[in-house]
């Protein structure tokens, strides 16, 4: 324990991280606690993203396995492991790990955005006799024949009650479009602005 002598009059504040020497239990547990959180943040993602991810790869191995536990408790004790895991980690290591899983939840938002434009534009297609040349003229590289005979063919198969072959397939010709078209469109800022004028 410290010497706490000094001087009558003298006021010293009280730290308690220098009373204790070092933090407080309390704080201990509440860095623990949300480390384990963080940990469950990565169990929740895909294990595909863990698998690329920049992780230390015994957090990798750790949340990979308690991606493929069931049993409850199992579950529970592993995300205690993985907090532990974490504990070792450098503070720059636990500010990466922050990092990508805010990219990644900027990613799901802009993947779940494309998947609904997607779906409104099959029903569109699907609905309007006339959407078709609509879409044509947005997306002058689309096939119009290949587009033609998917959407004809998706509406035979709804209306006889067949398997959605050709609604999945345009589905996912649309969506090829749509990401080709995002991916070549370069955002306008006022640098582009000034260097195009």
């Amino acid at each position: 324990m410290p010497n706490w002598k000094w001087e009558v009059g003298e006021e010293k504040p009280f730290n308690p991280d220098e009373f204790y020497g070092g933090p407080s239990k309390s704080q201990r547990k509440r860095d623990m606690t949300a480390l384990q959180k963080l940990g469950e943040q990565l169990v929740n993602e895909s294990a595909d993203r863990i698998q690329k991810a920049p992780l230390p790869e015994d957090l990798k191995k750790a949340v990979l396995e308690c991606q493929r536990i069931k049993n409850r408790e199992g579950r529970r004790r592993q995300l205690q492991y993985i907090g532990k895991v974490m504990r070792g980690l450098q503070e720059t290591d636990i500010e990466g790990i922050r990092q990508q899983l805010d990219k990644w939840k900027g990613r799901s938002k802009a993947d779940t955005a494309l998947l609904h434009l997607v779906e409104m534009e099959r029903a569109q297609l699907l609905e309007n006799p006339n959407a078709l040349t609509d879409f044509l003229v947005r997306f002058p590289q689309a096939d119009s024949q290949q587009l033609r005979n998917l959407i004809r063919n998706a509406k035979k198969e709804q209306a006889e009650n067949k398997p959605p072959k050709a609604f999945r397939e345009l589905y996912k010709q649309i969506k090829l479009l749509v990401s080709e078209q995002e991916e070549n469109t370069i955002p306008i800022t006022p640098d582009t602005k000034e260097n195009g004028e």
